[in-house]
């Protein structure tokens, strides 16, 4: 049994259907190239739109989440601050309050490898007691 579609075009070479159009091979291939890319242009921006869109929602999506991670970690904070003994250590360590009647003391530790900062020479402070344009002139001159 013939396919349908064999049966059709059997038909129309019977009747010289096509022959009557005047479409010759070559037209009839140009006539369907031109459908196919218009078919394809017509498919093709769509396409383009729905990649486009499903990479910046799974942008939106990590963005989304690392928002959330954060508003997790704010809202414990929030919480841990909430108790006035925290709040208390935090304006210990970082203010560096003190209660009335505590004595507050400051150690500084050397920094390692650092050399002492060695007093500026007589020419420096007179250089440096100058008016700047004479700052500058001098740097020029050098």
């Amino acid at each position: 049994m013939a396919v349908p579609w064999r049966r059709w075009l059997a038909a129309l070479r019977r009747t010289r259907l096509l022959g009557r159009l005047g479409l010759s091979n070559t037209r009839r291939a140009a006539v369907l190239a031109i459908v196919m890319c218009a078919l394809a242009l017509s498919v093709a921006v769509p396409l383009r739109t729905y990649f486009s869109q499903r990479s910046q929602i799974a942008e939106q999506t990590e963005q989304q989440e690392q928002l959330r991670v954060q508003v997790a970690k704010l809202e414990r904070r929030n919480q841990q601050l909430a108790d006035p003994e925290q709040t208390k250590a935090e304006a210990r360590k970082r203010l560096r309050y003190v209660l009335p009647g505590e004595t507050p003391y400051l150690v500084q530790l050397p920094q390692d490898g650092a050399a002492p900062a060695a007093p500026p020479k007589p020419e420096q402070r007179k250089q440096n007691e100058k008016s700047w344009y004479a700052n500058l002139w001098n740097s020029i001159n050098k």
